[in-house]
């Protein structure tokens, strides 16, 4: 028998059992005996989650990581299949990964088992096999673990009315991890269409990271009416153990790595049973994992785990995991949430931890129990990155959390949701509107809006509506609106999804053995005969075959590693205000290392340090050019867009600018002619002039409009037996975006891009504030020579991706050679 109490209920995803004598009444003497035999008995939060669910509430509970929160989700579904035992499916699981379905199923069947309960558990994911799926929808379990998008397509079927008819409860794990995002605004959906088919269902939602409870409990509610959700919150956690190591004992001046401070992990590694080392890009990853496989002198098992490695390696390292075999394991936001292996007592954080609440959600993957302190160690790469990780530090000490912002529902995900209603049967437009508004997301929904998101469904709008291949509802004489064609439902199975990967091309070897997958554009930079890493094995490439890249093993070792162009980690507004305000605490430098103390006081002597709520701007030449930099702290998206918008200023009024750089902290611009007054480069009208031109002409607005395209169903990304490139995709999208940009600019779609591109794509919200400080805080200040504030940027010039081998070593000294200037009194 294994060791339950260490590593499967104390220390795992169900854990949060304390030993005590008396054990509740309120429970099935079965869970009472075995509860009772192990000396172990709930805790209050499990058990006023119980008592939510008996008095018919729908929950959300707040507790930290290692608390249980997953048994207290479970705990009244096993309790009602004990006491009323029944057929059909009485409990959904929804979790925003599908290794955290695999993970929770896993460790929920070991005390099932255990108790000799016949409750069948299954998991339903996008790695499911054919044949299980079809078998759960005739036959499904009593409790059924799956995510977001494998729910939407099981709506989506006829027999979806027979299947949740039986439904009790749907727990949402996690659920800070997408409900303000496009995620969330398919599963409010979802929920809503599920209250439809059982409408005594009710709902849980689980987190350890939320800042504002009510805000969660508006959007898991129906109808967003809080009082019908009951708050639980858990006990407070054992303060974690954290730290911040300095790389060689110094806070280096550049560099996203921290790979300076590989021998430390090394030692650290030795003083643990399972360190886990969380990277914020698998790039980054697949960098450190290289370089410690290159300093593992004492030869520890080591792995690596991300979202681009195929299936069969990722199950492979989890499994290795669990099983106790590796020493570390080196991973990406891919095991962020709850996949929890007991014996992990050390998580190491490289580079910057972007936010408190996510740091804390790594730092609970540690000595997951509740009453002993997790322990974790940050690794900043920069200066900049020293003051983000002390400003978390201090935020996680002080327990403060990581607000959310929640925006209204976006059309092509609802778009995708009423073409999975369409599938599973004819549905009354009026209803279904009444259906939708009950999700928080689409509160607001007026019929008009609804009529037009119909109208695209049913015929792809009036400038494609003459395309049979649009033409995918049609009205019925009762009123009601139905599939077309029968080959539709099996098209929108196929390509329904909320997630829209770069186009990625499969690394295998000629033997077919997979390996995972990496992008199109990286896959572009390739010929037979060069080499690079991946999953920290040096592969060459023999040749690429339409969808594949055929590698085999290199006889030589590799230095390229792959780039991927998912979505940078945002700086949170909040640990930005609390770096300004560190910046101007000139007493609170005394605990900061010397190096960084020294930098900050000769910046404050050369020039000056940006009050909270001050913009300050700073010009000076170097090499022969004219720089201007600004410190913002509204996160590289803000910056980047910023940066565009200046520039085409600049060169309108002749100031010959010649590029600009952007980190999530300052951005730089650099020109042939000095700037002498900043002011009117960031006057407020730039986001109505500048900005709408600049979006409209750069590819923003395309690649916005090919993510909704993808997701509303306008455009597909496979058919059954052939996926399309990402050229023939792009090409598809670009081409009918160019014909709704003549014909029909007000297109919902169109509209829908424009929403992306100004919320995620360039941070508007963040920009507009930016520009209100500049226009009545801003601090010019005009410098003979390049600031010490500004160091860390300029070295990041023509290298902001991070830096390997020789590159690395020039980016350091030219770092120095600058430092030496700007730290000349």
């Amino acid at each position: 028998m294994r060791n339950w109490r260490h590593r499967d209920w104390n220390a795992g995803k169900l854990s949060g059992i304390k030993p005590l004598v008396t054990l509740p009444a309120t429970l099935p003497s079965i869970i009472l005996d075995w509860f009772a035999a192990r000396e172990w008995t709930p805790r209050r939060h499990q058990l006023e989650m119980l008592e939510a669910a008996r008095e018919g509430r729908h929950a959300l509970l707040v507790a930290a990581t290692g608390a249980g929160k997953t048994l207290a989700g479970f705990l009244p579904s096993l309790s009602d299949l004990i006491t009323d035992p029944a057929d059909g499916l009485h409990t959904l699981y929804i979790s925003p990964l599908k290794a955290l379905a695999v993970d929770v199923r896993r460790n929920l069947l070991m005390p099932i088992e255990e108790m000799g309960l016949p409750i069948r558990v299954e998991a339903r994911t996008g790695d499911t096999p054919p044949d299980r799926k079809a078998r759960q929808r005739v036959k499904p379990p009593h409790i059924l673990l799956t995510t977001p998008e494998s729910l939407s397509l099981l709506l989506s079927h006829e027999d979806s009315v027979h299947m949740f008819s039986t439904l009790k409860r749907v727990i949402i794990d996690e659920v800070h991890a997408f409900a303000n995002g496009k995620r969330g605004d398919l599963l409010s959906l979802s929920l809503a269409r599920l209250q439809t088919l059982a409408p005594d269902l009710q709902r849980v939602a689980l987190s350890a990271t939320v800042a504002d409870p009510d805000d969660y409990r508006a959007w898991l509610a129906p109808y967003g009416d809080i009082d019908q959700v009951r708050l639980v919150e858990g006990a407070a956690a054992a303060e974690p153990d954290l730290n911040i190591l300095l790389p060689e004992g110094r806070v280096p001046w550049a560099g996203h790595s921290g790979h300076h401070a590989i021998p430390q992990l090394i030692d650290e590694i030795g003083r643990n049973k399972i360190t886990l080392i969380f990277c914020n890009t698998r790039f980054l990853a697949e960098f450190i994992f290289q370089k410690l496989w290159d300093a593992n002198e004492p030869k520890y098992a080591i792995g690596i785990h991300h979202g681009s490695l195929s299936i069969e390696a990722r199950r492979k390292v989890e499994g290795a995991m669990a099983d106790g075999k590796l020493r570390a394991l080196v991973c990406t936001a891919s095991l962020d949430l709850g996949v929890d292996w007991g014996d992990v007592d050390c998580v190491i954080q490289m580079g910057a931890p972007k936010g408190s609440s996510r740091l804390l959600q790594r730092i609970g993957r540690s000595n997951h129990r509740m009453d002993e302190p997790s322990k974790a160690i940050l690794v900043p790469g920069n200066r900049f990155e020293y003051l983000e990780a002390q400003a978390a530090y201090d935020a996680v000490a002080e327990g403060v959390r990581d607000g959310e912002t929640f925006r209204p529902g976006s059309y092509d995900v609802l778009a995708q949701h009423v073409m999975g209603i369409a599938c599973a049967g004819p549905f009354d437009e009026e209803r279904l509107l009444a259906e939708v508004q009950s999700a928080l997301p689409y509160s607001a929904m007026d019929a008009a809006t609804f009529a037009r998101v119909i109208a695209f469904v049913a015929t792809g709008g009036y400038a494609l509506r003459a395309y049979d291949r649009f033409k995918k509802l049609v009205k019925d004489p009762d009123g009601r609106w139905r599939l077309s064609h029968p080959q539709f439902a099996a098209q929108h199975r196929f390509n329904a999804g909320i997630i829209v990967d770069a186009p990625m091309l499969e690394i295998r070897f000629r033997n077919g053995r997979k390996l995972g997958k990496v992008e199109e554009s990286f896959a572009s930079t390739l010929s037979p005969g060069n080499t690079f890493t991946f999953a920290g094995m040096a592969l060459e490439v023999e040749s690429i075959k339409d969808l594949d890249l055929i590698v085999r093993a290199a006889t030589k070792p590799a230095t390229n590693i792959p780039s991927y162009m998912g979505a940078r980690l945002p700086l949170t507004t909040h640990l930005a205000d609390r770096v300004r305000q560190m910046l101007t605490d000139r007493a609170g430098w005394a605990r900061f290392p010397d190096e960084v103390r020294e930098w900050l006081e000769m910046q404050a002597y050369r020039s000056q340090m940006p009050k909270p709520g001050q913009l300050l701007v700073e010009t000076f030449p170097h090499d022969k050019r004219h720089y201007m930099v600004t410190y913002p702290f509204e996160g590289w998206n803000a910056h980047q867009s910023l940066g565009m918008l200046i520039t085409r200023r600049m060169e309108s009024r002749g100031l010959m600018p010649m590029g600009f750089v952007a980190s999530d902290y300052a951005l730089g611009v650099w020109s042939l002619k000095p700037i002498t007054d900043p002011r009117p480069l960031f006057s407020s009208d730039i986001l109505a002039d500048e900005f709408t031109e600049w979006v409209e002409s750069s590819y923003l607005l395309k690649r916005a409009f090919r993510e909704v395209a993808v997701i509303s169903g306008l455009v597909e990304r496979q058919h059954p037996g052939k996926r399309k490139t990402g050229k023939q995709v792009t090409f598809s999208t670009d081409l009918i975006y160019d014909v709704l940009r003549k014909y029909e600019p007000d297109h919902l779609l169109l509209e829908a891009a424009w929403a992306d591109a100004r919320t995620r794509l360039t941070d508007v919200g963040r920009l507009g504030d930016l520009l209100d400080r500049a226009a009545d805080t801003m601090l010019h200040v005009d410098l003979e020579r390049v600031s010490p504030l500004a160091v860390p940027l300029l070295v990041m010039i023509g290298r902001e991706s991070v830096a390997q081998g020789s590159v690395d070593d020039a980016l350091l000294m030219e770092a120095e050679s600058l430092a030496d200037i700007a730290m000349t009194p």
